[in-house]
Order: C-alpha cells, then structure tokens, then sequence
C-alpha cells in the first residue's frame, strides 16, 4: 500500500486527508473496548492513548510521524510489502528542516481543517475558491526543487531566502534584477529561479495580508470610501480626485487588523501567548508589570465582564507620529503612520515591532493636522465591527471562537495628541489635563505656564514666597475633570470644517468651545466615553 501521503507537509491536501481515513479505518480492527489507541501524530508519538477520534484529528493537526512507516504499535506485521513510492524511497529531495518550519507557517496561514466531535465530518474554513488557490500555488513552489535534484532549496525557499537578503542589506531594485537574471543563467537548464523582480513579488504576496488603496482629497476633505468611492469630484470641495488619467492626488494606504488578529490565533504558539496576561501574567499588588496591572485596564474589565471574560479578547493601544521618509531632512514632507499595539502579549512581546500592527499610513507632503479624523474613518469602521465580534480560530485550543478587540487608550506626543483629541495643545490653554483651569501668564509675544506651587500643601512655606513672581499663590490645585465634564464641554463644540482648501472660511472659535476644535472621531466608538484614560494620555 503507498504511504507516500506520510510526508506530504500539507496536511489540507486531499491526499494527506484520505491517508489519514486510510489509516483509521485500518486501526479501527484493533481498537480496545474503551476505543483507545496510540496516538502516532508529531506531538504524542505513539506515547499516548486516545480516543480514535481524537487521533484523528491530531493527525490532521499534528501531522503523521514521517519515520512510522511500518504500523507495527497497530498490530501491523513487522515485516510488511512497502511498495516503491513509499515516503522512505520517494521522499521530495528538497524537503529539509527550511522547508517544514515553511511548511508549517504556510499552514498557519491558511488556516485549519478541525473536527467538532465523533459525529460531524472534517470541516474547513470554509475558504474562498480563490484564496485557496492562493495556497495550493505556495505550496506547490515549496515542493519543486529549485532544479532538479537540487538536496537544499525549493523555489520558495530560495526566493524567500533571495528577497530577505535584498531587506537586509538593501539592495537596489536594479541590482536584484540583475542578481536574478545571473543567477538564472548560471543554475541548471529548467530551474525555478525567477526572471524579474515582478515574478518574484507576485509569488510573495500571496504570502501576505495586502493593503487597500483608497483616494483622499487633494486638500483633505474627504476620502473617497463607501458611497463617495466612485466620485470624481470632492463633494465638499469640488476638487477633481485626480491630477491626470486616473492618478489620485493623495492616496492612503491602508492595513485592514482582522485579518492580522486572526493571524495570531492561527498559529498555536502565538495564540497561546495571546493569553499570557490572563494565565500566565503574576499579580501582586502595588506592582506594575503589564498593562493588565492598571487601573485603566482594571476599569475597563469591570465595565465590560464579558468582553473580560474571554481571555482571547484583544486590548490594544492606538499610536501616531509624523516623520520624514526621505533622507534629506531639508526636503519638508510628513507621513503619519497609525500603529496599534495587541497588549495581550508578555511585556517582552508586546513591544517587539514584529507584532506591530500597521493600520494606516496617511501621505503627506503636510501633516493632517485637524483632519486627521478624515484618514481614521475606515479604522474606525473596522474597530466597531471588532467589538461585535468577528468568527475566528484558535490553533492552541483547537476550537472556533468569537475574536473581540477594542482600543483603550492612545500613545502620541503633544502635536499629534491635539490632531487624535480635538484639543488645541497651543494657546493659553494648552495643557489637556488642567483644560479651562490652565494657569499662564503671557510674556511679550510668548506664553508661559505658571501656578505650579498651587499643587504644594496648603501650609508649605513657598506659597508665601514672592521670588517665584513676585506674589504669595494661595489658589488651589486645578479641577480633575470627569468624562460627564468633558463630554459636557464637547456638546457645545460646534460643526468642524473639514479640509485645507483655500475658498474654505475658517470657522471662528466661540469662548464656549475653549480649546476644543473637534469632537474626535474616537467617541464614535461604543465604549470610548468611558475609558478612564480617555483624555489624559
């Protein structure tokens, strides 16, 4: 009988999943009375004994023992008539330890076929018939050798090995091309090596997740998305989308989180890190280790027990800044990129940039200033459908689950803390703690913040000095503002002025309104009025 399907590193293929029937129904015969038997999968290695079922569904996860060719710990003869074309003879040359840890990955990323009990047949994630095909090409690539009887790479491997190398060491797109059409030239007739740099790019990015494209205005206005998405025109500016031809004036790049966040369970080593501030994390009163030690955290879980009860639901922080992607800092240009940050990890995980989440990268040449909240838009969608809840998988418990994710506070300097909030940080109010109550003092053309000495003890000998400037300060501390206050404030703000365009007035602040410019888009989130570090982070 051909065990060829033994080392078949595609546990999704139909040939590996008919083996796997094969070899069930053949240990079926030999079963004790409670059904029990060895368990032959890369994680019990026939030390444990399980229900046939259960068996079943390791191999399907696990994999098969690729040396356990002979079914002997299944009452198989010793000696049985293993044809030629058995795994032991007809191994794939290429298929060395590179090639399984690729394997393995490419099978995170296409997700699982799972059982869900003795009575239901196998099911799969239901993927899509072109997504599908996405995969089986990948993993057709990692079954060619490179050329033939090449003993070291498949294609995929050299190609990934070739455009990690390009990363590192950045090479121009010239010399890659040029490095792959001698490569080319110099390996046997009828390689795999890719031609162009475009060959090489299009096998990769069946590897990742993508991005959209959508158009912005010209003067930021508004982003042609959902109704305005086939618009040729602004519909607040009447600007053309386009400069000529069908080329946008700006467009924004933006990184969709679902499908990274089901990434994350899709792998049993990161889903189970993904719990780690539940199960793993140590708690100690007056210590602050993690971000679940907090009192923002801590408020949070008491607000909302059943998003707190699944410890698979995902908390994250939201985090912008501008910067000038050219290296000739005299060239004025700044991009705004908006990261989120999975805080369910291990302190030593969650602030690693492999797990950062690029969600938006919002061109320039100028910063969005008060229009940021036109770039945040599809994020914003994005994160109200998270918090309903969207089906995903997790690999550690092998089950399907409802994935949940919210952002409980933000991480930005004073600049972009005014473009996130609405608050002007510039002014005689700047300061987002003390708002209204903010001390200052103008100085010629200048302004200066004073009235530290109100925060001292009442009695303190300095509130009686003058040498500060030049009189006692007998005030009180600034108000800690409720959110029910600073709502309160935000329902006199009046309607923005979305866009940089010339012909737009500019709307004049009403004393009412104090530095407050917008309502941020933030507050359109469910659950944003009530965090407790809404507006002082």
């Amino acid at each position: 009988m051909d065990r060829r399907w033994i080392s078949n590193p595609d546990r999704l293929s139909a040939e590996y999943e008919n083996g796997v029937g094969e070899f069930v129904t053949f240990v079926r015969g030999s079963l004790d009375v409670q059904g029990l038997t060895k368990c032959p999968c890369n994680r019990c290695i026939n030390r444990e004994v399980h229900h046939i079922d259960s068996v079943r569904y390791h191999l399907l996860i696990y994999g098969f023992l690729k040396d356990y060719i002979h079914w002997t710990e299944h009452g198989e003869q010793s000696n049985p008539q293993v044809p030629m074309g058995s795994p032991i003879q007809d191994t794939p040359p290429c298929m060395n330890d590179q090639d399984a840890e690729m394997a393995e990955a490419l099978r995170d990323a296409a997700g699982h076929a799972y059982d869900i009990g003795s009575s239901s047949d196998l099911l799969s994630d239901m993927r899509p018939p072109p997504e599908q095909a996405r995969y089986d090409k990948l993993f057709e690539e990692l079954h060619n050798p490179l050329y033939d009887d090449c003993m070291k790479f498949s294609a995929l491997t050299f190609i990934v090995k070739l455009m990690n190398g390009k990363v590192l060491y950045k090479w121009s797109d010239r010399s890659f091309v040029a490095l792959l059409k001698l490569l080319h030239e110099a390996l046997p007739v009828g390689n795999h090596c890719p031609r162009t740099y475009y060959e090489t790019r299009k096998l990769l990015c069946d590897v990742g997740l993508g991005y959209e494209h959508i158009d912005v205005c010209k003067h930021d206005c508004t982003l042609f998305y959902k109704e305005h998405k086939d618009d040729d025109v602004c519909p607040i500016c009447g600007v053309s989308r386009y400069v000529r031809k069908k080329i946008p004036h700006k467009r924004l790049r933006y990184f969709p989180i679902t499908p990274r966040l089901k990434r994350l369970y899709s792998s049993k080593h990161t889903a189970r890190a993904m719990r780690w501030h539940k199960d793993q994390r140590l708690e100690e009163d007056g210590k602050l280790r993690h971000p679940a030690d907090g009192e923002a955290w801590k408020k949070f879980d008491s607000l909302y027990p059943e998003f707190a009860g699944d410890p698979r639901s995902v908390r994250m922080g939201l985090a912008s800044d501008g910067f000038n992607p050219f290296s000739h800092m005299s060239t004025s240009y700044s991009m705004w990129p908006v990261i989120l940050i999975p805080y369910n990890l291990p302190p030593w995980l969650t602030m690693h940039r492999s797990n950062y989440l690029l969600s938006l990268l919002i061109p320039g040449p100028k910063s969005p200033g008060k229009d940021f909240d036109v770039f945040l838009r599809p994020l914003i969608d994005e994160l109200k459908v998270l918090w309903d809840g969207v089906q995903s998988f997790d690999s550690y418990q092998h089950a399907s689950f409802t994935l949940r994710a919210s952002v409980i506070w933000t991480v930005s300097d004073f600049p972009a803390f005014a473009y996130l909030y609405g608050w002007s940080t510039q002014g005689k109010l700047a300061c987002p703690i003390c708002l209204e109550d903010t001390r200052y003092k103008s100085i010629r053309s200048k302004i200066s913040y004073i009235g530290h000495r109100s925060f001292l003890e009442m009695s303190h000998s300095w509130r009686n000095s003058k040498e500060f400037d030049g009189r006692s300060e007998r005030r009180a501390p600034p108000r800690n503002f409720s959110t029910a206050d600073i709502l309160s404030q935000l329902e006199a703000v009046g309607q923005s002025i979305l866009g940089k365009a010339t012909t737009t007035a500019k709307r004049k602040r009403l004393p009412t309104e104090l530095n407050w410019t917008k309502k941020s888009i933030l507050f359109e989130l469910p659950y944003w009025s009530t965090l407790l570090v809404t507006i002082w982070m």
